[in-house]
């Protein structure tokens, strides 16, 4: 049976304080997640009921271990995550500022297991099977990882839904100019293009939400979604269908992996065949609950919940 979803990108172990306000060296206690974009996407699908797995790699150590079993917990398959000799599994640290201030520190040195995913270690027919296939940026950033992102979405050649989070983190690339033409090739290959303003610049050169839109379907993607921050989220596809929905209300506790969630439910949206703006909508509602939480995978709604949020026109 083929994979509602397969992701295909960053792992690692979340390590987030338990105490909001407080810069990191006067933290003295931290919750442990799941954690990496692409895999928290596979969880927030699997979460709204569809069949998911992800295609990334772990260190051979007690938090690879912990991610297997976590990915498990969620529902998630992991028979295509494996142990790299050598390399440790990353760790992510963040403070907690709310409601817009989330400093990011990745700990991936040497270099992160999940850039060494490679080419000729993928099961590309179950990759052209999948009805979604979801790929990242931080994918491309380096070797392997970036021939065998592109060598997936060849082999893909568009079948289904292949879906580019154009996932843009200045930390793993030396400048933008050195990302975009990994970028454009991406595009040719995929279906749905999701970026936030900055990310559509670094794929594009475009900022403006309407323009980069148009730029994103005119390197090949069906349907381009733009986050536009406190303005909500403009969808514009090829066919001349378009809504721009706003972010619902919220207090915010911790706005990382609020983006994973948005793309969970983006998929679900998707092959549930539902118009633009109730995908929107939902997607939305789907980010602003994770927004409300703490942690991030372990946050990942239900349908019952992003449904709620939706007909409330808040979270409450």
């Amino acid at each position: 049976m083929a994979y509602d979803l397969i992701t295909m990108g960053r792992i690692g172990v979340d390590l987030y304080p338990l105490q909001t306000g407080v810069p990191l060296p006067q933290v003295t206690s931290f919750g442990k997640f799941l954690g990496g974009s692409a895999t928290n996407v596979a969880v927030a699908a699997a979460r709204l009921g569809r069949r998911t797995a992800v295609i990334t790699r772990t260190g051979d150590d007690p938090f690879g271990t912990y991610l297997h079993e976590a990915l498990r917990d969620f529902g998630v398959d992991d028979r295509w995550v494996t142990p790299v000799p050598g390399l440790p599994t990353p760790v992510t640290f963040c403070e907690v500022f709310p409601p817009d201030d989330f400093p990011l520190y990745f700990y991936r040195q040497p270099k992160a297991p999940d850039l060494e995913i490679d080419a000729h270690e993928l099961d590309l027919d179950a990759i052209r099977e999948a009805s979604v296939f979801w790929v990242t940026g931080t994918g491309l950033s380096e070797e392997p990882s970036r021939t065998a992102t592109l060598a997936a979405l060849a082999h893909r050649a568009k079948a289904g839904t292949t879906v580019f989070d154009l996932d843009w983190r200045p930390m793993f690339w030396s400048d933008p100019a050195t990302a975009r033409p990994f970028y454009e090739e991406a595009l040719r290959h995929t279906t749905v293009a999701v970026g936030n303003l900055d990310e559509v610049e670094v794929a594009t050169g475009v900022r403006k939400p309407r323009e980069a839109a148009q730029a994103l379907l005119d390197a090949g993607v069906e349907l381009a979604v733009v986050k536009q921050g406190p303005k909500g989220v403009l969808a514009v596809d090829s066919k001349g269908n378009e809504a721009e929905v706003p972010p619902l209300p919220v207090n915010v506790l911790n706005g990382l992996g609020a983006g994973d969630a948005f793309g969970g439910s983006l998929v679900h949206g998707l092959l549930e065949g539902w118009d633009l703006e109730k995908i929107m909508r939902h997607a939305n509602a789907a980010g602003a609950i994770v927004a409300s939480r703490l942690e991030c995978s372990s946050a990942m709604p239900t349908v019952t919940e992003i449904e709620d949020a939706v007909a409330a026109g808040a979270v409450k």
